[in-house]
Formats: C-alpha cells, structure tokens, sequence
C-alpha cells in the first residue's frame, strides 16, 4: 500500500485527502494521514454560526472567502460527488449593485463596466466617478495601438507586465486609481506596480493582442455571453447563473463535507508538522511538533510557500530560493452585525471598493445580509470590513477592539451608519502572510518550482501560493498534487483522463 502524507487541512489538502480516498474506493491500493496544525480544519474558509444577543436568531458568518467563481468547475464538480450541490447557494442579483468611494461620496459602478473597461458610452458620459479628461482618455484605447505584436505561439507568459503599467498605458492613470486598482488588484490584496498580469488575469494581455483594444476585446466578450443566453435558456427549475456562488451554511461547509467523506479518521488536528525530510531509501519522514514521527511513501504540502519551505529545509537550495521568492501579505476581515434602525441608508447592494488613493484604513466593505440570503436575520445588516493588505501592513499591529472601532467608524464616515451605533457581535479574522502576492516572473517561477518537485518522487505541493488564490484553483491544485505523488508509483487514476464538463 502506498501511504501519502498530507500537511495542511485547507481546502487544497482537504480536496487532495478526498482524493485519495476516492483512489483508495475504485480499488487503487492507498491510504493517507492528514495533518493539520489548528483544531479546526478549512484553513482560510471559516464559517461562524452566531445567536443574535437580543433575538437568538442565527447569522452566518464567513471569516474568509465568502465565495468561489460559479464559471471555474471544481467546487460543483466535487459538490456533487459529495451531493450537496443542491447546497449551493446564488448571490441575490436584485441587489446587485457595486459602490465605489471617491472623497466622501459612494458612486455606482457604472453600467457597461466590464472589469475597468466602459462598453457602455451613456452610462461613462454620465458617471461622476472619473473626470471628463479621464473619459477621454479611456476612450483613447479604441486607438492605441498594442505595445507589441507577440510572435506565432507566444503567450500572456512571455509578455508579463504589472496591472499598473498595462492599465495606465491603456487607459490612463485615473482608471487604474478610480477603479482597477480597487477591483482587481483588491481580489488579491496586491500592489498593482508589482502584480503580474500574466499570473492573474492573462485574458487581458490576450485581448490586446486578439483585438487591439480592451473596450473591443470586452464588447465581443459580451456580445458571445448574450448569444450563449439566447442559445441556452436556462432550464425550467435550473439554479440561477450568478457570478459567484457559496453554500446555504458559509463557506466552511464545504471544507467540513470534504473532511467527512474523505474519513475524519485519517485526519489530525492540532498538532503541526515542523520538518519533512526524504530518507535513504526513498520514504518520506514528517516530523511533527509534538516529537512524533510519520512515514510515509509520498507527501503533498498544501500550506503557504513560506511555510511549505521551513518544512522542507534544505531539501534541495534552488527550491528553497523559489520559493522563498514568492512574497506574502497581511489582512483581516472584520464582520459586524446593527440593528436596522441604526443603518439609515439603503443597503441594497453587494460592497464598497475604496481606492488607495483615498488613504483609508478599509480596503472594502461586504453588505453580507444583501450579497447572499438568509445570512441574517430579519431587521439585522451584517457587514464585514477588509483592512491590511501591502500598502497598509501596520494597521495589523492594532488589537482586535481597535480593529473593530477602526471599521465601525468608516462605516459611519461612509455609509452613515450612527454614529452611536454599537454592533451587536463583531469577529476580527487575522490572515497572517495569508496572501500570496504574484509578482512579476511569478509563472516562470512557478514552472521551475514544478519541474523542481516533478524531479522529487512522491513529493507534491499545493495551494494558493502558486498558480492561483481562488477555492476552485486551490482545491484542484490538492487534486492536481495527488496525481502527480501516485503517478510517480506508477499508479494512474481513471478520472484524471475524464475532461471535466461544465455544470451549467
């Protein structure tokens, strides 16, 4: 039998334990330890179920993603195997509505915004969130030529460039302060001088070069999705097509389902793995922090970079310099819940992006109780604020009460929340060097690090560290992993050679 050991109980080794088992159930001859450092498994998915203190009545509560990408095909994937995709739950698109802050008034993101692209003339020609000047200068896109023309075969890869740069050369300046910066170097809590668009959204770098514009590039994207709705109408008790999907119970229910259909007996919480070394006859030996050892014939580390290398040492110098390379930021999310009457405004909308350049200490504002159904209960507005992130890693110093205070009085500067309002719970949720940051060469890095490991027998790593921080990619990267340890033994799995059909 050969036995993987998995260090890390987020969804990455959640997802790869899971797949082991479904190995082991179609008569491949294996098993796995899982070891997880908290008492609690999910790692950055974590849902609290909180009794309201007047009424009892519950709220549900995600510390951390409160949701993946509907288009992206793990999570319902696996959510069916495990059969709770009927689980799923879809964002209530009646209040669909994006605000972003620009000095002390919150604007709507415009209609016809794709990304930070206007496909719409009326809608830019009227919105206050960017100057006449800045219009213009978005317009100008339509005629700028592409930097280069890539060769036959060259990729996005090979042409990696920082949001920053791309943006402002295509756009203009104020695009990327008003509204790029916040909406998509925001999704990773990034620098958008340092971010590699190649690692994060390589369909932009492909637009240019395919249409030589991104308002053409997003106006033919557009143009095929309404074609597609034409073509297939959803079926009569089909769940809705939304952007972004969760589950009835938060997002930890996921990770919970995997753990218990993967045998929560092969699973140990609160103990850490401090060193993981190969030994002479090819085993692999995992130390852990309370003096215990374990072998095994494979292992899949499914913890961030900086972790993954202490574990392995000096394993081998260049991946401990790789991946060293990858930095790391800081965050917190800190939900709170008011009562009704203290929320004077309407709360008919999903957040709020706050640009950097409006020097607040929040980076967003989640209307949870809006965003997803029955997240709280009736006359109750549960919110959760971002703070941290690279521009503002001092603000993670502070205690959780000065957290707490610092978000509640953003939202009375913003939204108008009283300003003698007290929440009626709220919850700091620190993420520690939670964010990896995918900086320039960050692929190239990535490649050399895979081919690295892929010369390590029975030795995979997995997670958000490497080719991308959403739940769908790090749970298919645990997936991904545990292919790669059995295929070392000679051990091919039947579904690896299925293509992966959409669920929509």
């Amino acid at each position: 039998m050969k036995h993987v050991i998995i260090i890390g109980g987020g969804v990455a080794g959640l997802g790869a334990a899971y797949k082991v088992r479904r190995s082991a159930d179609a008569g491949h001859d294996v098993s796995f330890t899982l070891i997880e450092r908290e008492e609690r498994l999910g790692g950055c998915l974590v849902t609290e179920l909180v009794d309201d203190p007047e009424t009892g009545e519950r709220y549900i509560v995600d510390g951390g993603s409160d949701a993946f990408i509907t288009s992206k095909p793990g999570v319902h994937r696996v959510a069916k195997m495990l059969g709770i995709f009927d689980d799923e739950v879809r964002t209530c698109d009646e209040n669909k509505k994006t605000l972003i802050l620009k000095g002390d008034k919150l604007i709507e993101l415009p209609d016809g915004i794709m990304m930070f692209a206007p496909t719409k003339l009326v809608p830019l020609a009227t919105t206050n969130l960017y100057s006449w000047p800045a219009k213009f200068r978005m317009a100008l896109d339509l005629v700028i030529p592409r930097k280069e023309k890539w060769a036959e075969g060259e990729t996005a890869q090979q042409h990696d460039e920082t949001l920053e740069s791309f943006v402002v050369r295509r756009m203009g300046r104020e695009s990327l302060d008003r509204l790029a910066e916040p909406l998509v170097g925001g999704v990773h809590a990034s620098d958008p001088a340092q971010m590699s668009l190649a690692a994060t959204f390589p369909n932009l770098l492909e637009m240019e070069q395919q249409f030589g514009s991104l308002i053409r590039g997003f106006l033919h994207q557009r143009k095929l999705v309404e074609e597609q709705r034409r073509k297939h109408p959803p079926k009569p008790g089909a769940k809705r097509f939304t952007f972004f999907s969760s589950f009835h119970d938060g997002m930890q229910f996921f990770t919970d389902r995997l753990a218990d259909a993967a045998g929560r007996d092969r699973i140990r919480v609160g103990v850490a793995a401090s060193h993981v070394m190969r030994q002479p006859d090819g085993s692999w030996l995992v130390t852990l922090s309370d003096g215990t050892e374990l072998s095994g014939d494979a292992v899949i580390i499914a913890t961030p970079a900086w972790a993954t290398r202490r574990l392995l040492g000096d394993l081998d110098a260049r991946l401990a310099e790789l991946l060293d390379s990858i930095p790391f930021s800081s965050s917190a999310t800190v939900p709170m819940a008011f009562r009704a009457e203290d929320c004077p405004f309407d709360t008919r909308f999903f957040g709020i992006l706050v640009p950097l350049v409006e020097h607040r200490p929040v980076m967003a504002v989640t209307m949870s109780s809006s965003k997803w159904p029955d997240r709280a209960p009736a006359e109750r507005v549960l919110l959760r604020g971002f703070v941290g992130g690279p521009h503002n890693q001092e603000i993670m110093d502070k205690s959780d009460d000065e957290l707490i205070e610092i978000v509640r009085t953003q939202l009375v500067e913003m939204l108008g929340l009283r300003a003698d309002a007290k929440p009626l719970f709220a919850r700091v949720f620190r993420w520690t060097l939670g964010m990896p940051q995918y900086t320039i060469g960050h692929l190239d890095r990535v490649d050399e690090i895979e081919r690295t490991v892929g010369a390590q027998r029975g030795l995979g790593l997995a997670g958000g560290s490497y080719r991308g921080v959403g739940v769908p990619n790090c749970l298919e990267s645990g997936e991904k992993a545990v292919s790669k340890v059995l295929g070392d033994f000679g051990i091919t799995l039947a579904e690896d050679s299925v293509e992966e059909k959409r669920i929509w």
